[in-house]
């Protein structure tokens, strides 16, 4: 993957936001015609070469507001703990649910765009095929855990955010 673009409302309140909560440091800024920065993009910690992206575009924000596009991966229960841990300390409310397959970390974004950090590190419960969590089709039982848990793990696999 090259990159993730999140269209946003408020440019300025999204940067805060993205680079307090993942560390993130602007690489490219995208002025309008006028010279007025609309759009910002940053290199991911731990993925060199994919980028996430901030545009300001208020209705495609609005559009997807509850909506999780992309979900990140993390490791294991301990990252998602440290996760956990580091959006309280940056008082961003999240929650910490089971998956289909391992832990998920749940919260927002400025313009109430859902972010999943998701461990690779499979959880142990059974909740395949539960209410609001995948089932597999066509697939030999077995095959999506084999292939989640020996996956490239993506930014911030480490132990802490």
């Amino acid at each position: 993957m090259f990159g993730v673009k999140f269209p946003v409302s408020d440019l300025a309140r999204s940067r805060v936001f993205y680079e307090r909560v993942f560390g993130l440091s602007p690489l490219f800024e995208f002025p309008d015609e006028g010279g007025v920065v609309r759009g910002v993009a940053y290199e991911i910690p731990g993925v060199p070469g994919t980028c996430l992206a901030l545009r300001e575009n208020s209705p495609v924000a609005a559009g997807i507001s509850g909506f999780d596009p992309v979900i990140f991966s993390v490791a294991d229960r301990a990252a998602v703990d440290a996760w956990a841990a580091h959006l309280a300390a940056c008082a961003v409310a999240h929650d910490v649910v089971p998956g289909t397959l391992g832990w998920v970390v749940v919260f927002h974004d400025p313009d109430g765009t859902e972010i999943h950090l998701y461990s690779r590190e499979p959880h142990g419960l059974d909740r395949v095929g539960a209410p609001g969590h995948g089932r597999s089709v066509g697939a030999e039982p077995g095959a999506c855990t084999t292939t989640w848990t020996t996956g490239r793990a993506s930014a911030r696999t480490a132990s802490s955010p």
